[in-house]
């Protein structure tokens, strides 16, 4: 007899823990399970073996569903076709477009490289991908994404004035289709010719002081009572070293070898790829006279805190990379204002490069005190040899040129 809504309603398991089998006819029935679920089964025969056909959760699936169901399959079979077997095929391909599609092996791209990048990095490239990609292209299959339909979305990015950002993400997709390629789920990288099609930002160099510009820079830093002494002294070590703001602000007190005058920057904190630094070597950094005196008169100063500049949040925490901008703002050099004129801390590092080298020092000395990377393995093993007493008669001479600029007196004679 056929089932009913009501009779479905009212079916009950069986007392022993065992299925309950409710026909409805033509291979569809109910099976109430112990735990009181009821599934819409279909039995049939196929190449002479019987199987079961899952068609739903009752009432999810209602009576009619189950039966229209029932009657889909069994036409099925009259076609010759396993509905069984169909739907796994289905199911398959699902999966295979799930895992063709650009979200999908962008985000395996990502797990390889992540390994490779700093925290912050990997997850901002994820943030990329997720804000100006995934939208538009995310459930797309990899393989019908043609380089007009990539370039389109590219260029709303573009159009936005993000050209750097359009910029990456073409790199990026770059990457991502090549990975497509190369694991069989794409034939072509729409992305490979698209490097032309988009504008390219205008580099500009970063606000850095001219030598006319310096002794008024100097003598207003010198003056100013809006830093504190922390400021002050990391001002002059990276005006004198011309380090990166980021490796000065990390500087740790066990880093400094008074006795020998060297500051140790640890590759951890050298501004490296992060798949190099375990393997990189430290940058050492000869120290003039001024400053070690400077570093000299901050020990008094010491607490609890490893850092050379502490974080006024607690000696965990290192200064901020953003507070000398902030100073250089009150000095009216930086931000908003700017009626002394413009500079960032990292434009020290090209003035003493632009003055040093204009004054006939070693270029190499000069790179070397940079810590720019040799792309030279060979000529890179032999510079980490060499130049560090060269450097060291820079420096010094470089710190007594910014000390006599500073008070307005006769410059050192150059080298």
């Amino acid at each position: 007899m056929p089932l009913t809504f009501v009779a479905i309603s009212k079916a009950k398991p069986r007392e022993d823990g065992s299925p309950l089998k409710l026909s409805d006819g033509g291979g569809l029935y109910l099976q109430v399970m112990a735990n009181g679920a009821r599934y819409w089964r279909l039995k049939y025969r196929w190449a002479g073996k019987e199987k079961v056909l899952a068609l739903g959760v009752f009432p999810e699936v209602s009576l009619k569903d189950a039966r229209d169901r029932r009657d889909a399959a069994r036409r099925q079979l009259s076609e010759g076709v396993d509905p069984g077997e169909q739907r796994r095929a289905a199911k398959a391909s699902a999966r295979r477009a799930a895992a063709s599609g650009f979200e999908a092996i962008a985000l395996e791209w990502h797990r390889v490289k992540a390994h490779e990048w700093a925290p912050r990095h990997a997850a901002s490239v994820l943030q990329s991908l997720k804000t100006y990609l995934f939208p538009d292209l995310g459930h797309r299959p990899v393989s019908e994404i043609e380089p007009l339909e990539l370039l389109e979305v590219l260029r709303k990015v573009e159009r936005a004035g993000k050209l750097d950002t359009a910029k990456r993400l073409r790199e990026r997709c770059d990457a991502i289709f090549r990975l497509a390629v190369v694991s069989g789920r794409a034939k072509h990288n729409p992305a490979v010719d698209l490097a032309e099609a988009l504008k390219s930002a205008i580099a500009k160099p970063r606000p850095a002081l001219k030598q006319r510009e310096l002794p008024a820079f100097l003598q207003a830093l010198a003056r100013t009572d809006k830093i504190t002494v922390h400021t002050r002294v990391l001002f002059a070590l990276v005006m004198t070293c011309f380090t990166r703001i980021g490796e000065s602000v990390r500087a740790e007190w066990s880093h400094i070898d008074f006795d020998q005058a060297l500051w140790t920057i640890p590759p951890e904190n050298r501004k490296l790829k992060h798949k190099h630094k375990p393997t990189a070597p430290p940058h050492i950094v000869p120290l003039p006279r001024q400053i070690v005196e400077a570093l000299t008169a901050l020990r008094p100063l010491r607490e609890a805190s490893p850092y050379v500049f502490p974080s006024t949040r607690g000696a965990r925490f290192h200064m901020n990379e953003s507070t000398p901008l902030k100073a250089l703002e009150r000095l009216g050099y930086n931000g908003a204002n700017t009626e002394n004129g413009n500079v960032v801390t990292h434009g020290f590092r090209a003035t003493a490069s632009t003055i040093l080298n204009e004054a006939g020092f070693n270029p190499d000395a000069v790179e070397r005190q940079l810590s720019h990377t040799e792309t030279n393995q060979v000529r890179a093993a032999y510079n980490r040899a060499q130049y560090m007493e060269e450097r060291r008669q820079m420096l010094q001479w470089w710190a007594d040129y910014l000390e006599a600029t500073t008070a307005g007196h006769t410059l050192p004679a150059e080298p």
